[in-house]
């Protein structure tokens, strides 16, 4: 890793990296948080290693309380938009394994199981975040194998992202 950034393991799901998010927060006091990590295609145009410019939750389910995607009784935003443009990511604790119209209705291009949890702790701290998500399956029937076959491959073009990123910081 490059000097200065910090390696965190969230484990998998929004309750690990909230918990994650959180405690580098606390103990590091970074400037930018960055969430690499894998997401399956939901547009067919997605592919290769994208960053994320939106996050929604495509889980959160309290109909009739709030529409999906909205967390009743609370200030959440329905939307968390980075600083940067790229690509729309739903996150939810499940594996998507077939097409979901309400996805395709919200734009979504990918979907993960973290990062909206990750956007909205450093939301909730006032830090920036960058999503780097490297495509491993078309978020369908094949998408576990799909997964476990290609699951290391972003991780050199993650790496050069990240040192062009902090060159383009230091300079």
């Amino acid at each position: 890793m490059p000097d200065g950034v910090h390696l965190i393991h969230s484990g998998v799901g929004k309750l690990n990296a909230a918990l994650a998010a959180y405690e580098a927060l606390e103990r590091f006091r970074p400037r930018l948080v960055v969430n690499y990590g894998t997401a399956g295609a939901v547009h067919p145009g997605a592919h290769g290693l994208l960053t994320v410019g939106r996050v929604i939750q495509r889980d959160m389910d309290a109909e009739p309380l709030a529409p999906r995607g909205v967390t009743p009784f609370a200030t959440l935003p329905a939307e968390i938009v980075a600083s940067e443009p790229g690509v729309c990511c739903a996150t939810g604790d499940s594996f998507v394994r077939a097409a979901d119209p309400w996805l395709q209705a919200q734009g979504v291009d990918i979907v993960d199981m973290e990062l909206f949890a990750i956007a909205d702790v450093c939301r909730r701290a006032g830090v920036p975040w960058w999503g780097c998500k490297f495509i491993t399956d078309n978020a369908d029937e094949t998408a576990g194998d799909d997964w476990a076959a290609r699951c290391g491959g972003g991780e050199k073009q993650f790496l050069q992202a990240l040192a062009l990123r902090l060159a383009r910081r230091n300079s």
